[in-house]
C-alpha cells in the first residue's frame, strides 16, 4: 500500500494506518490489550515471581488470539481492497 510499517506496537501501527484509512475504535482497543501483554508475556523475568506461562489464563490466551486474528483479518481485507484498485 506504499507505507512502511515499523515497530512492535499493534496499536501504534493501527493508529498510523488510521491517518489514511478508517480503523474501527474497537479494533484499536483490542490492539491496546495485545500491546499490554507483549513485554511481560515474552520475557521470563518480567514478573516478580513465576514464569509468564504461569501468569496468563487460557481465557486470556484465547481472547488474545481472537484479537490478533480479528486484526489480521481487518488488515488482510484492506490489502485485498488495495489489490483490486
Amino acid at each position: 500500500m506504499g507505507a512502511e510499517a515499523w515497530g512492535h506496537s499493534v496499536a501504534d501501527l493501527l493508529q498510523e494506518l488510521g491517518r489514511t484509512l478508517p480503523v474501527p475504535e474497537d479494533l484499536l482497543d483490542r490492539a491496546l490489550e495485545l500491546d499490554k501483554a507483549y513485554i511481560p508475556a515474552r520475557y521470563p523475568n518480567a514478573h516478580p515471581t513465576g514464569s509468564p506461562r504461569s501468569r496468563y489464563t487460557k481465557v486470556e490466551a484465547r481472547r488474545s488470539i481472537q484479537h490478533a486474528e480479528e486484526i489480521i483479518r481487518f488488515c488482510a481485507g484492506l490489502l485485498s481492497q488495495a489489490d483490486q484498485r
